[in-house]
Parts: structure tokens; C-alpha cells; sequence
């Protein structure tokens, strides 16, 4: 009898150990100035909302609670109170929302509702740039020039390019390389980062020649400039962010933009993409390279170790590359810095 009271004893207080482990790690992901609730207001994020809440703000689906009673749960919107609760010990983020205010039937939800991250930093990319293969770009139609021997041209104009399309269909977007990507580690070659310079309509092709109508243009068509089919692209508002995949690091490429170094909110590329496995609303974390400083007393060089500068979250994702936003930055994000898991 003593040693099954003895057993059970153990057994209680190993359960409750374990119990209150798992509430320190849930209370973990709180921060310790974290609010019982919070108004939404215009221009709010899910991340920025996320951050008052949670030391790690992209954890946020997490501690996300569904509110059976609310309609589009997962959309949040201006005036809708967010608020902390705990079920069964762990933290639970609710939505609350005033019915008196908002009607339960919404014509447009989409429309309103607030973002998962600034939309206004990476509409720019989702748009008008890409990344194709080498061997893509090479058979892709270049341009000759315009009407009357002109070597530019714009919305409105003519065009006239060379080649083969390579998707027949009415809408072509004119393209110019702007760099290409080669992976740091292995030399491979990953693609060219390809930005759109207009729309045209496709109206005749004959002996190769292809003529445009210009209909749309961001900057001015220059010879060697090249046709390709434009991306149907839909600009996706609610991302759900996850840690990157096991055993997957990667390594910045370029800080986009025309900037030599990035902070929050600036895009950059990165050295992996859908062959990795990467889909948009991976997360990884950023270290920034160490220094190569001089020991005063053994008089060689010493690589100091990297340390976290930030976290980025993957929102468009190509073959081998992929374009992420970075969230947040204590440092500096350059090129050459690592990324790793969360």
C-alpha cells in the first residue's frame, strides 16, 4: 500500500511538473508589457498586431482562437477588438466585434481587412519582378526597336521584337534584366532577376518578327528588352507564417530596391525557393556575418561569430530564389548574411 501511495505521489508530481513546464513555454511566447485586448485601427498588421501580444510575432497562428460566432474569423478588421484569453492553460488570441457597428453579412470582406504584412512594400515585386531560368530568358523574344528606327518607345507606341513567344497569348509583358543570381556556396547559377517595363498586345507575327502595341509602361522600352508572358498574379493579403523547413538555410542575395544594405521593411533575395520547398509565409531568422577583426596578441585574423540581426518572412518564391520581407532588424541585413530556423 506504501508503495503504490508512493507511485501515485510521484506520478501526481511528475504531471503537474510536466503541466507546468509546458505553461512556462506557452507564457513564453508572451511578451511580459503584452495588453488584455486591443482596438484595431487602419493601417494595423497582422504582425504588428501580433507584436504587441507575442515575443515572436509570426507564432501568432499558434495562439490564434476561432470565434465560431464571428464570421471570416481569420479577418480582422478596423474596430475589431483583439483579446487574450487562456483555455486549458495556454494563451489564446480571440476576435471580438461589435455587431451594433459591424453588419454580420460583409459584401467585400477582402476589401477591408487588415493585411498579414505591409502590402505597400512588396507590391512593387509581386507585380513587376521575377526570376527566370537562364535558359528561359535566352529563348525569350528580344526587342528590335520601335516605328521609324526609334531605339525607345512607350504606352501607346509600336514595338517590334524577335523570336519565338513563349506563351501564346495576346498580353506580353516587356521585361529587362537587372542582374543575375549566382548561389554563393556552390557558384550555380540560379536565375535572372527580371523587372517589368510594360504591357503590350501581341497584333501580327510574321518571319519572327513580332509586333507589340504598347499599352501600358512603367519606364521607356529599349532595344534588347524581353517579351515575356505576363504572371497572373494575385495579390494575396492573408499569409500564414510558419518556420522554414528542417536542415534549410539559405543565404541573402541582394538587399532589392537599389540599396547596398536593408532594415525592416526592405525586400531582399534569397538563395532558395520551391526546390527547397519554400512557399510564401516561411519565416527564417537573420544572422549577420562576424567580423574579421585582428588578435593584438597572436597578431592573425579571427572570424567573430554571427549573431541574430532580424527575421524575414518569404512572400513570392521562384525555382531557386525567393523574396522576402524583413519584419524586424536590431543590425544592419546585407548581403552574405545567413538564414537559418526561427
Amino acid at each position: 500500500m506504501k508503495k503504490l501511495l508512493c507511485g501515485l505521489l510521484a506520478f501526481v508530481v511528475l504531471s503537474f511538473t510536466h503541466v507546468s513546464a509546458e505553461t512556462r513555454e506557452d507564457s513564453l511566447l508572451l511578451r511580459e508589457d503584452y495588453p488584455q485586448e486591443y482596438v484595431v485601427v487602419k493601417g494595423d498588421t497582422l504582425w504588428h498586431i501580433s507584436g504587441r501580444f507575442l515575443q515572436s510575432p509570426w507564432k501568432w497562428p499558434e495562439v490564434w482562437g476561432v470565434n465560431p460566432q464571428v464570421d471570416n474569423p481569420h479577418l480582422i478588421y478596423p474596430g475589431d477588438v483583439i483579446y487574450l484569453t487562456w483555455v486549458d492553460g495556454k494563451p489564446r488570441l480571440g476576435v471580438r466585434r461589435d455587431s451594433g457597428i459591424y453588419p454580420r453579412a460583409r459584401t467585400s470582406p477582402l476589401d477591408h481587412a487588415i493585411p498579414a504584412i505591409p502590402l505597400r512594400d512588396i507590391i512593387g515585386f509581386l507585380n513587376d519582378n521575377r526570376v527566370l531560368p537562364e535558359d528561359i530568358l535566352k529563348d525569350a523574344p528580344y526587342v528590335l526597336g520601335g516605328r521609324s528606327a526609334r531605339i525607345i518607345a512607350g504606352a501607346g507606341d509600336r514595338v517590334y521584337a524577335r523570336g519565338t513567344l513563349l506563351e501564346e497569348q495576346r498580353r506580353q509583358g516587356v521585361y529587362r534584366a537587372a542582374g543575375e543570381y549566382k548561389d554563393p556556396d556552390t557558384d550555380e547559377m540560379l536565375g535572372f532577376e527580371l523587372t517589368k517595363v510594360a504591357d503590350a498586345d501581341v497584333k501580327a507575327q510574321a518571319d519572327s518578327v513580332i509586333s507589340l502595341d504598347v499599352v501600358k509602361s512603367k519606364k521607356e522600352i529599349r532595344v534588347l528588352d524581353r517579351v515575356v508572358p505576363t504572371e497572373e498574379v494575385r495579390i494575396q493579403s492573408i499569409f500564414y507564417p510558419q518556420s522554414s523547413p528542417d536542415g534549410v538555410e539559405g543565404k541573402i542575395l541582394k538587399v532589392l530596391g537599389g540599396v547596398r544594405d536593408g532594415g525592416q521593411f526592405n525586400v531582399v533575395a534569397l538563395n532558395k525557393g520551391v526546390r527547397e520547398g519554400l512557399e510564401p509565409g516561411h519565416v527564417f531568422a537573420i544572422y549577420r556575418q562576424g567580423e574579421r577583426i585582428k588578435d593584438p596578441v597572436t597578431k592573425d585574423f579571427v572570424i567573430l561569430p554571427s549573431e541574430r540581426s532580424g527575421e524575414l518572412m518569404v512572400f513570392k518564391v521562384f525555382e531557386k530564389v525567393s523574396y522576402g520581407l524583413i519584419m524586424q532588424s536590431t543590425d544592419v541585413v546585407s548581403i552574405g548574411d545567413t538564414l537559418r530556423q526561427p
